[in-house]
């Protein structure tokens, strides 16, 4: 018994310890994304004065930047996997090559960030639009399916069991298999209560555990992007019923 304690003490010693290191790499994560958002403040500035050659460099600036930001993404999961997953042995655990090979899978199976994609989408729509507002932007055709700046990469904005949505959780988790997002509690509860329970969002098919529903390193930036996007449709209505008011006037 008294073995059995040490190691649950020293797992939980390792999952404190991991999440002192995610957020210390999200902060790294939060930073990258607030220099994109400047980076392309600067670069409709540029289009505007057809400086077409500092439009492309900051775009170039950009790319790297989601390089990294990629890889701080997948580095925290790694993270996180590793502490999760950790049961000490009774040889010296090589933690650097656990978190080397971890992060080395989860590169190796996912051909991107979907959350890059989305920030450089936003990042030429706003330079597109300088000039060619309304218009599709080239590449673009009706069959595409096309992640724009007034779209967030969340398959769900609402939680299927308590019904709140997202903005207002506080304490939100993912599935890491079918990326759905959930109240914690609620979510926690269900799988409790539910052996091999499934995802409770309608016609979804994953199965859902305690260890594989998280909050991954992206959860609070996509919400925080999606609580944004959420104020700007508010006052476009306002503007658009004072603008109907005016009208009928």
């Amino acid at each position: 018994m008294a073995s059995a304690s040490s190691s649950d003490g020293v797992a939980g010693r390792i999952r404190n310890a991991s999440l002192v290191l995610v957020s210390d790499n999200n902060s790294t994560i939060a930073d990258i994304r607030k220099a994109v958002t400047m980076m392309k403040n600067i670069a409709v500035e540029f289009e505007r004065d057809k400086q077409t050659e500092k439009v492309k460099d900051l775009e170039n600036s950009v790319v790297e930047l989601l390089d990294l930001h990629g890889d701080c993404a997948y580095r925290s999961s790694a993270i996180q996997n590793v502490a999760n997953g950790y049961q000490p042995g009774e040889q010296l655990t090589d933690f650097q090559k656990l978190l080397d090979d971890e992060f080395t899978k989860l590169k190796a199976t996912s051909s991107s960030v979907p959350q890059n994609g989305h920030l450089l989408r936003q990042f030429r729509e706003a330079v597109w639009n300088v000039h060619h507002a309304g218009e599709p932007m080239p590449g673009d055709d009706e069959e595409d399916i096309v992640m724009t700046s007034t779209q967030c990469p969340l398959l769900n904005t609402t939680c299927p069991l308590s019904g709140k949505p997202l903005t207002e959780l506080t304490d939100p988790v993912r599935s890491t298999v079918c990326k759905h997002v959930y109240d914690k509690t609620a979510i926690m509860h269900y799988i409790t209560s539910n052996p091999n329970a499934k995802c409770p969002v309608a016609a979804c098919v994953g199965r859902l555990q305690h260890n594989k529903v998280v909050c991954d390193p992206m959860l609070k930036f996509e919400i925080e992007e999606l609580r944004s996007l959420n104020k700007q449709s508010n006052r476009t209505e306002v503007i658009e019923d004072f603008t109907d008011a005016v009208d009928e006037d």
